[in-house]
């Protein structure tokens, strides 16, 4: 952005578990939250519910909201896809005295909080080529699994949403091969979302159970059934107490950067990869052993490009919120 004046607006970053709404004031690239508040998605009819009770608290004036929905959005309309909810911009607008309202994707959103980020949000898994530049990507892991794009005008980067989670999973090699028949037993139709998210680590686990013919341990059941059963599998993989959950996360982790990789191909992402979400600063351990670059790279005759091509990780969960907030500025001033 090049506009320098600051202007106040409601941000939204709605996801399948937990919705985030803030009032922020945005300088450029530069934020100051003014207030923030999380809500339980699924304990809301609506997101009109939600932003009733949070401007009911918080009685700022705005000039105009954004919020980025995990789902895709058409027309300023979106049909959440993790939610029952449809959500239209124009209905809010008219509702709540906030100013124009805009609705993004959540991947969209993510792409445009990247600028407001500091050095110390992101964690460089691999340095790629000095002063790399170009198109960008970003991919995260967490309820579902989302994809968006950053195409380079020439001045910057410029996001644009896509669905790619929902492409057909494709695998290398017998075990994943023998995964997609397991899953496809589950399922008309096997996205990488069907692997790539919370409950695509469970779907993993459940496969090499029955693969390996090795039934959970007690104690991994009840935790499993106590509370999110993906959080359950992962702390066993990384305390080392169960062997199928330590494989079932190598697999995770080895088919995230398998499609990193196919993400920087499919974008041409000279400018980078961003692995955003929520899974990936939990197990950054993980993800620095060697199996996700090692993925990322085996692409056969493109190793070479995908080798100039940085990879972070982004550590900030506010990365999400920073987005719509910068969207929704920079919205509001080319509008004017």
């Amino acid at each position: 952005m090049n506009n320098r004046s600051s202007r106040r607006v409601l941000a939204g970053d709605i996801g399948g578990t937990k919705t985030r709404l803030a009032v922020v004031d945005v300088e450029g690239n530069v934020l100051h939250t003014q207030v923030e508040k999380t809500y339980s998605s699924r304990e809301h009819a609506s997101l009109r519910a939600i932003v009733q009770d949070f401007t009911r608290q918080h009685e700022y004036h705005v000039e105009g909201a954004c919020f980025g929905i995990a789902g895709p959005v058409h027309d300023n309309i979106a049909q959440a896809t993790n939610l029952p909810w449809r959500i239209d911009a124009r209905e809010l607008g008219e509702y709540f005295d906030v100013g124009p309202v805009f609705l993004i994707n959540d991947l969209e959103a993510n792409a445009w909080g990247i600028p407001a980020l500091k050095p110390e949000d992101l964690f460089e898994l691999h340095a790629g080529a000095g002063e790399a530049s170009g198109n960008a990507a970003i991919i995260a892991a967490g309820t579902g699994l989302g994809e968006a794009g950053m195409y380079f005008d020439g001045k910057e980067l410029r996001p644009f949403a896509t669905e790619g989670g929902h492409a057909d999973f494709s695998p290398c090699g017998d075990l994943e091969i023998e995964l997609l028949r397991f899953l496809l037993k589950k399922h008309q139709h096997v996205s990488w979302e069907r692997i790539l998210a919370g409950p695509g680590l469970v779907n993993i686990h459940e496969f090499l159970r029955n693969h390996r013919k090795m039934a959970s341990p007690n104690w991994l059941v009840e935790e499993m059934a106590r509370g999110d059963p993906a959080a359950a599998i992962s702390r066993a993989a990384q305390e080392q107490t169960d062997r199928v959950c330590e494989e079932a996360l190598e697999m995770f982790v080895s088919l995230y950067g398998a499609e990193a990789g196919n993400l920087a191909l499919k974008h041409m992402a000279t400018g980078g990869i961003y692995i955003g979400g929520g899974i990936a600063p939990k197990i950054l351990t993980w993800l620095r052993k060697g199996d996700f670059m090692h993925a990322f790279l085996d692409k056969g005759r493109m190793r070479p490009l995908l080798e100039s091509m940085p990879v972070r990780v982004i550590l900030n969960d506010r990365t999400a919120l920073y987005g719509p907030a910068i969207y929704a500025a920079r919205s509001i001033h080319d509008s004017r």
